[in-house]
């Protein structure tokens, strides 16, 4: 390899080595509300005096968020971009700003990987504020609702439990397909997915609060919704869970379960090997799953014809209760 070449590969290296640089910035300043401040022109002294910081740091700081694409300077001006306005300005229907503040959390969490991987416990070192904690979940699933629900196929679904919905955001869309469906969560969870459902003035949803593990989730179902919830659980714990989604579900009733996409080597694509670190961080036993595995579960707890359709970095595993 030639001298060029083996630059190229190290400069690239060390960009992905240092991305947490980034990162930093661009939490830090959702953190303080800059976007908020910067929907108009401003100096770095204007915004300091607005957001209560140190005026040189606020200037550094803004000087690397303009870098890195989220703001543009002109003169001594800093005004957001097309980029921050459509994604970390609260007014706009595709507001991420809670998933960053989630992602705050995360990152204090992973700090403490080196000891996660020598222990083999979890490192809950982050506050995690439950409601932005929902609100991010909702930020993430408001782009891909339409595709996963489409891809579980609601014809002849009258009613439907979301188990450990979170805030609602695919409740609400098996809602909109015409099904009545039960929104099932912690009850603290419950009342932050009612405001959200109202918010989109969406009807036909009932809500339990409860724990899935040991309380009853209702019977009489035609499809029985799982998404983004296995990781978070052992593999014993998955497969009790299948088996009492099984139990609740009319004949011929069906399950639809959303997953981070893994690959059966377990090794790639990068978002589902990455995510399987952040639940090695933040549970006791939870990591991502392969579609293999996830179809052999239902295959054990009482599925057949059971199907996997890739969406992006996620898989929709599907089955029908024998």
């Amino acid at each position: 390899m030639d001298k060029k070449n083996l630059i190229q590969q190290l400069q690239g290296f060390m960009r992905l080595a240092g991305g947490f640089r980034a990162s930093r910035v661009i939490l830090t300043a959702n953190n303080f509300a800059v976007f908020e401040h910067l929907k108009t022109p401003k100096t770095a002294a204007a915004l300091a005096r607005k957001i209560k910081t140190d005026p040189r740091a606020t200037e550094i700081l803004l000087d690397a968020v303009t870098a890195v694409g989220l703001l543009k300077k002109t003169g001594t001006q800093y005004q957001n971009t097309a980029l921050s306005s459509t994604f970390l300005v609260k007014a706009s229907p595709m507001y991420q700003g809670d998933m960053l503040r989630h992602s705050d959390t995360l990152w204090e969490n992973w700090s403490g990987l080196d000891l996660v991987v020598r222990t083999g416990l979890p490192n809950r070192a982050g506050e995690r504020h439950h409601e932005s904690f929902i609100r991010a979940m909702h930020n993430n699933a408001v782009f891909r609702a339409k595709d996963v629900i489409k891809a579980v196929d609601m014809r002849g679904v009258k009613k439907a439990p979301d188990l450990g919905g979170g805030p609602g955001t695919y409740s609400m869309e098996m809602a909109r397909q015409g099904a009545k469906v039960t929104l099932f969560d912690l009850p603290n969870t419950i009342v932050i997915s009612k405001k959200l459902v109202k918010e989109a003035k969406v009807r036909n949803i009932d809500y339990i609060g409860g724990d899935f593990h040991s309380d009853d989730i209702g019977t009489g179902y035609d499809l029985v919704f799982i998404s983004q919830i296995l990781h978070s659980l052992s593999k014993d714990e998955s497969l009790a869970l299948l088996k009492k989604s099984a139990n609740t579900l009319n004949p011929r009733g069906r399950i639809a379960i959303q997953e981070f996409l893994l690959e059966e080597n377990r090794a790639s694509p990068v978002p589902g090997a990455l995510f399987s670190v952040n639940m090695l961080v933040n549970t006791t036993a939870g990591r991502c799953y392969t579609p293999g595995e996830m179809k052999t579960w239902l295959a054990k707890t009482g599925f057949k014809d059971i199907k996997t359709k890739a969406l992006g970095d996620t898989v929709v595993v599907t089955g029908r209760k024998v």
